[in-house]
């Protein structure tokens, strides 16, 4: 590797709110290219599980705004797979009926078309509740789109670099 990601990590350390937004964003995009997919993976379950930001279901909602349709569906099928079909149809409004309709938990690009950011946070939030090893599957889904995870506020690049220094 042609840098030294510990001395790249110290521009931020111990100025957790001083460091420039768009200096981490930059720090991610530099680090990610060099770095192996399942320490991005840890940096970003580190990241969805911090009490430094926001929690699971909201970085997640940001992450499918942010995702073309495909990557959306993908998203919400991984998530779907871990909540019971009792908690499907409990969850809220359509999303709820989606799954009755539908009869399964696979959903088109279509359907996921329908569900709104909030619900996806909802659906988030459920999927971890059910079963908290959905964090690690969805970090590792988005560590092999580090530009999208590009796009979350600096107090959640700060913690994945953080634990993408321990791991690599």
């Amino acid at each position: 590797m042609g840098f030294d990601l510990g001395n790249l990590l110290q521009q931020f350390a111990g100025h957790p709110t001083a460091a420039d937004p768009e200096g981490v964003a930059q720090a991610f995009s530099h680090v990610v290219g060099d770095t192996p997919r399942s320490s991005i993976a840890q940096g970003l379950a580190s990241a969805f599980l911090s009490n430094e930001t926001p929690p699971f279901g909201q970085l997640v909602s940001q992450l499918f705004v942010r995702s073309d349709p495909q990557l959306q569906t993908a998203l919400l099928n991984q998530l779907l797979d871990h909540v019971s079909p009792a908690m499907l149809t409990a969850l809220a409004g359509s999303v709820g009926e989606l799954f009755t309709a539908n009869g399964h938990a696979q959903l088109t690009p279509q359907q996921v078309a329908e569900i709104t950011p909030p619900q996806v946070a909802e659906i988030a939030t459920t999927a971890q509740q059910h079963n908290p090893g959905v964090v690690e599957r969805v970090a590792t889904f988005f560590a092999d789109h580090p530009q999208l995870v590009n796009l979350l506020d600096s107090a959640s690049l700060k913690v994945a670099l953080g634990k993408m220094a321990q791991v690599h």
